[in-house]
């Protein structure tokens, strides 16, 4: 796990070029503490930088940007190949020659071999920039999932890329902000990709590939796909022993590396799993990572003690209190790269690996999607319903509803994202121009002036999950995990995410996979033998803060007087009188102080 970034550009010269990205290197440095590279290319006008994170073959054999034997290609790659062993084998006897045991020379003597056909062949979590020197062309390839970022600039026959929008700014490849980023996070909670807090930089879309071709500084985007099963799995039995079988192979092949590896525990049936699993692996090498609160309603002590009981590794709790919210709250935003919401969690179980040695954990994202573990599978036949009202009769009714239910005046709109805004959206049009002193329509312009071609309109099940795969899970959770976690040094595994789980999930029946009295039954009943009936038969709860506690008792977040305009004063008020979510504060905090 690294981080990368770069530049092609004729405009600069090749010292200047290299300067830069030296500066974007440097601003990465937390996610890459262990090494340093640079690579240019002056004839293409060509500069990589990489920063490491040792995981597999720690030697120096993994140094990056790395070129196969003979300097066809080069490559800068930040992610994990998780069939890396079976894929060298493959090429080996195709008389591919390798120099070392890393990952990273697998993805240059795939290429090599298969062109892009080679980067459907990868399983894992990757985004890379590979340099053809041949044919003077340039990928930049992301993962199927989107797990891990990559952000990039093409603008006045220049392109650059980077693993974070923070290092374009420090570079002073970005001057400009993008003043529309906070309509969007005040919509969201997030700022859904591509767009960025930046002006024409924007973020690669997951399963796809960048062509740059240096002959006439021009690119091309393209998508990639894994072959999905046409022949839905209709038997429970059937289905049950696929899941067992393609979550094993995941777990085991995210096990894999040089370096101290261990599992978020947070005591929910996805963490648990995934703990269970790991252990029938690693056994007494495991470690977990937990955390607990005073807070008795937050505190998951108990589930979590159920499953380190059955284990044999090692577990690292951590207390959490709102004296620690308070005191690194600066470094916390800092960490985010972007405005977020949600990442205030996995920042600090971060940083605790880390402190517990770890450079490498594994997590449960990615079930709730999969099998309909959150409420919006249940509430989305209702945005059906409500698609059948006129426009008008859903405005009148948004000027009466109270604010938990203000944003179903979004489905005034036909537009997929206002249909995803009426199930999770924070402020709604109306508030937002309020906030930011705009006009209703610009901050329907903003949000809804894109077409969402690939978007459902089902409104069943396999529309919830899209929602829930393409908007919070990408723009939220995925991103939450890899910037926050990376900026401790640490790499997040999602074995849920794996690719060939995945598609064996998603060749079982909908009727089947998706259970309308019970959650996420069919995972749990695959291992019924291994999970614990304690933590399955309770109330969801989530990797959850006390932040309303907390964050009231913040005079940075709940000083009135900290913010500008009657609006967000107002806001602000509501929120201490309890009658708002902690999010909506902290999202407008955040709006008010960032230029």
């Amino acid at each position: 796990m690294c981080r990368i970034a770069g530049i092609i550009s004729a405009r600069l010269s090749p010292a200047e070029s290299r300067d830069k990205v030296q500066l974007m290197c440097r601003a990465l440095q937390h996610g890459g503490p262990d090494d340093e590279g640079i690579f240019s290319d002056e004839k293409a006008n060509l500069v990589f930088g990489h920063r490491r994170l040792s995981l597999i073959d720690l030697t120096s054999n993994g140094h990056q940007p790395m070129a196969d034997a003979d300097q066809r290609a080069w490559l800068s790659f930040n992610g994990e190949i998780y069939n890396y062993s079976g894929l060298k084998n493959e090429l080996a006897k195709t008389g591919a020659r390798f120099q070392s045991g890393t990952d990273t020379e697998v993805i240059l003597q795939a290429y090599l071999n298969w062109g892009t056909a080679a980067f459907s062949k990868l399983r894992g979590m990757f985004a890379f920039a590979l340099y053809d020197a041949g044919k003077r062309l340039t990928y930049l390839v992301r993962d199927t999932a989107g797990i891990k970022p990559l952000y990039y600039s093409a603008d006045n026959d220049e392109l650059c890329f980077s693993s974070e929008v923070r290092a374009f700014k420090a570079a002073g490849l970005a001057k400009e902000n993008d003043p529309d980023w906070k309509v969007r996070f005040l919509a969201f909670g997030h700022i859904p990709e591509p767009y960025t807090t930046l002006k024409r930089v924007f973020s690669l879309p997951k399963g796809h590939f960048l062509c740059w071709q240096h002959g006439n500084a021009s690119y091309t985007l393209n998508s990639y796909s894994i072959d999905r099963p046409t022949d839905a799995i209709a038997a429970q039995h059937d289905a049950r022993q696929l899941i067992r079988n393609a979550l094993n192979l995941s777990v085991h092949r995210q096990l894999v590396a040089d370096a101290p590896i261990g599992v978020f525990l947070s005591g929910g049936i996805d963490s648990s799993l995934i703990t269970l699993l790991a252990n029938e692996q690693k056994k007494e090498q495991l470690k977990t990572i937990s955390i607990f609160f005073d807070e008795k309603s937050y505190d998951e002590r108990s589930y979590q003690n159920i499953v380190n009981d059955k284990i044999k590794g090692e577990n690292f709790p951590h207390l959490v209190k709102q004296a620690d919210f308070e005191a690194f709250l600066p470094q916390l935003l800092d960490a985010m790269d972007m405005p977020t919401t949600d990442g205030t969690n996995s920042w600090f179980i971060s940083k605790y690996a880390h402190e517990d040695g770890l450079k490498a954990v594994l997590s449960g994202v990615g079930a709730d999607e999969l099998f309909g573990g959150y409420p919006s599978f249940g509430r989305i036949q209702y945005l059906g319903y409500l698609r059948r009202l006129p426009s008008r009769v859903i405005r009148a009714a948004g000027r009466f509803l109270p604010d938990h239910y203000k944003r179903v005046a979004f489905m005034a709109i036909d537009h997929p994202s206002a249909d995803y805004l009426a199930l999770r959206g924070f402020f709604s049009s109306k508030d937002i121009s309020g906030l930011l002193d705009t006009s209703v329509g610009h901050i329907n312009d903003i949000l809804f002036g894109t077409t969402l071609s690939s978007a459902p309109r089902s409104y069943d099940n396999e529309h919830a999950e899209w929602f829930e795969t393409n908007f919070y899970m990408q723009n939220q959770l995925l991103r939450d995990t890899d910037v926050m976690s990376m900026s401790h040094g640490l790499e997040v595994r999602v074995p849920f995410l794996d690719e060939d789980f995945t598609q064996t999930v998603r060749s079982i029946a909908t009727d089947l996979r998706f259970n309308k009295e019970q959650p996420k039954k069919l995972l749990i009943d695959s291992f019924e033998n291994l999970l614990p009936r304690e933590i399955w038969n309770r109330p969801k709860m989530g990797f959850t803060f006390p932040l309303q506690k907390w964050m009231s008792a913040s005079t940075r977040i709940s000083d009135v007087n900290g913010y500008q305009g009657k609006a967000a004063k107002n806001v602000i008020q509501r929120f201490n009188n309890n009658k708002l979510h902690w999010s909506k504060a902290f999202a407008l905090y955040q709006v008010q102080n960032n230029a």
